[in-house]
């Protein structure tokens, strides 16, 4: 919705709608591609259907270009962009986690939405952990927040980082996103090659 809300295009009311209607436009196109499928999603991890990496390396190579050009084209003011504040050690943990988690279960917490409405059992089962486990991060936070606070880093950028111009920055993601795709292809073709008894 940003930046037409930030600039009063429509009010609180309106944006939650609106948020609505993309939220279930969301979930829609979730399940159509397949995502609701704990089996499609795990099978990520077995190298036999990279469809979720090539997805959400395609999210967000059309993001870094639309805001690239944007910006380029004046009609985005870039600095405008809200980035979150890196917390290197403890987001790190929590990679961890969210990984472990889907690996376990099968889903991301999207993923587990979009199975749990439409009647996956297993879906439903991943949607109440992710809740319980909120509520007990929340209930905990006191303990946890030196660590939750630790080796800030601050709004970190690639190209502020490695000191390289923005432009070059996004050209590097985008060679690494195309050699991503190339090696899931291969990757799928070989592994998907062996005989299931191989496997």
């Amino acid at each position: 919705m940003a930046p037409l809300f930030q600039y009063g295009f429509f009010d609180n009311d309106a944006s939650l709608l609106i948020a609505l209607i993309i939220g279930i436009a969301f979930g829609f196109i979730l399940e159509q591609a397949g995502f609701g499928s704990a089996t499609k999603l795990a099978a990520q991890f077995y190298g036999r259907d990279l469809t979720v990496f090539k997805v959400m390396f395609t999210a967000i190579i059309t993001a870094l270009l639309g805001m690239f050009w944007l910006g380029w084209a004046g009609v985005l003011d870039l600095s405008r962009v809200y980035i979150l504040p890196t917390y290197l050690v403890p987001q790190l943990a929590g990679g961890i986690i969210f990984g472990i988690g889907f690996v376990m279960g099968g889903y991301c917490p999207g993923t587990c939405c979009v199975a749990a409405t439409t009647g996956k059992m297993d879906g439903w089962i991943h949607f109440l952990g992710m809740i319980a486990g909120i509520a007990l991060f929340g209930e905990i936070f006191p303990l946890l927040e030196p660590f939750y606070s630790s080796s800030s880093m601050g709004q970190v950028t690639l190209d502020a980082y490695f000191s390289v111009p923005y432009g070059v920055a996004v050209f590097a993601v985008v060679v690494i996103a195309l050699a991503g795709f190339v090696v899931a292809e291969r990757v799928e073709r070989k592994l998907n090659s062996i005989p299931v008894a191989e496997k």
